[in-house]
């Protein structure tokens, strides 16, 4: 029979997904610590809240699985109430509620004062910009935008975060004000497409207004651009990159693909050629750029020509950060009206290839950079080593720069400057100046 949890009401924020969920996590938990509530990110609680993706297969599977293991847990008597909210919930809230109905609740992705509710917290308007940060307290992801107007054919974030809406100016200063209060040193700056960031409430493309503004912020000493999308890039930041020290050389500029067959059934609006030219003036006008990509191989259609044209221009353009994925085919995506006709063997036997390509090209990078000081943001501690980041690198998905710890002592969340003695395929190895 089951008994009531001993544990009094402290309530586990579970975060899946991106780091546009992260924010949203985190938003949610100063929201509770602000009503008196006891919370924590992913430890022991008795009220459950599982913040969930619903992006790609492998995503929603990884989101129903820990929706099942909290389940698991109320039946037992160890967890109270399990309360989902997040992308699949928003996407699919009426098929999850008819097979997993032992949840207390679905919420979707804008629902964060109904959910508070459930929780007996309410919703608090003036607290823009406080959260409690899940990440190291010296950097924090920063969400601009909300949604997205782009129609790529593949892609079900419109159904789950619904229209682009950019936060205004002032409110994102505010923000990056209270967080270098609070230590953080590096702001990384999210949205599904920040180039399209304030064409909503200032009918025109604001980016490089809001990066001047925040780089005037006392405390800030990096700030990094996440998810631009190549259609009407906003050239203006490029100037503003390269004159703003703040302002790290690197952008992540998800291409998806080249072959214009794959490119137009994608709805991506550009071509081969418009692509390679603007890459070729983002290196000419930020010296140094270092440029992270995603790619999607086995999209509906994409012939054996269409994949060499993809190999040979990865090969070519010998992007420094590159991360490459299968298709995932989504219901009531555009897309999903075609014939998913590329088998899971080829998809992933190409999906090696673009990483074997791409795993080459890394290791060559990393060896031109043996030799050189780098300003590292130290991270973290791991077993004998301490973990940083140069500028090239954002936490979780680029490479990292190891410094033996039982020879050198150096303060987390600072950041030191490092020789780079040696390098491998994904990581560098320093030593401190």
């Amino acid at each position: 029979m089951r008994t009531k949890s001993i544990k009094k009401n402290i309530i586990n924020i579970i975060t899946l997904g991106c780091s546009k969920n992260i924010y949203d996590s985190e938003v949610l938990m100063g929201q509770l610590r602000a009503n008196g509530k006891k919370v924590v990110h992913e430890k022991e609680g008795n009220i459950v809240v599982v913040n969930t993706c619903g992006f790609i297969d492998n995503a929603k599977e990884e989101s129903v699985n820990t929706i099942l293991e909290q389940i698991q847990k109320k039946q037992s008597g160890d967890v109270d109430k399990v309360y989902v909210t997040g992308c699949l919930s928003e996407r699919y809230k009426p098929d999850l509620e008819k097979e997993i109905p032992q949840v207390d609740q679905y919420f979707g992705t804008t629902d964060l004062p109904e959910l508070l509710k459930a929780l007996e917290a309410d919703y608090q308007h003036e607290l823009v910009g406080e959260r409690i940060l899940t990440s190291p307290k010296h950097y924090a992801y920063m969400k601009i935008a909300e949604g997205c107007d782009r129609p790529c054919s593949f892609c079900a974030i419109p159904l789950m975060r619904g229209k682009h809406k950019s936060t205004p100016i002032e409110d994102l200063v505010k923000q990056a004000k209270h967080l270098a209060n609070e230590g953080v040193k590096e702001l990384i700056l999210i949205a599904q497409d920040l180039t399209y960031y304030g064409i909503d409430i200032y009918k025109k493309r604001r980016l490089a207004a809001l990066l001047k503004e925040l780089v005037k912020v006392d405390g800030i000493e990096w700030i990094r651009l996440h998810y631009a999308f190549p259609t009407g890039f906003p050239e203006d930041i490029l100037e503003v990159m390269s004159k703003e020290e703040k302002i790290c050389n690197y952008l992540d500029i998800p291409l998806q693909h080249i072959a214009d067959p794959i490119l137009k059934s994608m709805r991506r609006g550009t071509t081969e050629a418009k692509t390679t030219a603007l890459l070729k003036k983002l290196r000419e006008e930020v010296p140094n750029i270092i440029l992270r990509t995603s790619l999607i191989v086995g999209y509906p259609g994409e012939t054996e020509e269409d994949f060499e044209i993809l190999k040979n221009w990865v090969k070519k353009m010998r992007f420094e950060r590159l991360g490459c994925f299968t298709y995932s085919h989504e219901e009531n995506t555009h897309a999903h009206q075609l014939n998913d006709d590329v088998s899971v063997e080829v998809k992933n036997q190409r999906s090696n290839t673009i990483m074997e390509i791409q795993s080459l090209i890394s290791w060559e990078h990393n060896q031109s950079c043996v030799g050189k000081t780098y300003r590292c943001l130290i991270d973290r501690k791991e077993g004998n080593h301490y973990v940083g980041r140069t500028f090239m690198d954002s936490p979780d998905v680029d490479n990292e720069v190891l410094i033996n710890a039982t020879k050198h002592y150096l303060k987390l969340g600072e950041f030191t400057q490092v020789l780079i003695i040696e390098a491998s395929d994904y990581d560098l190895i320093g030593t401190p100046v």
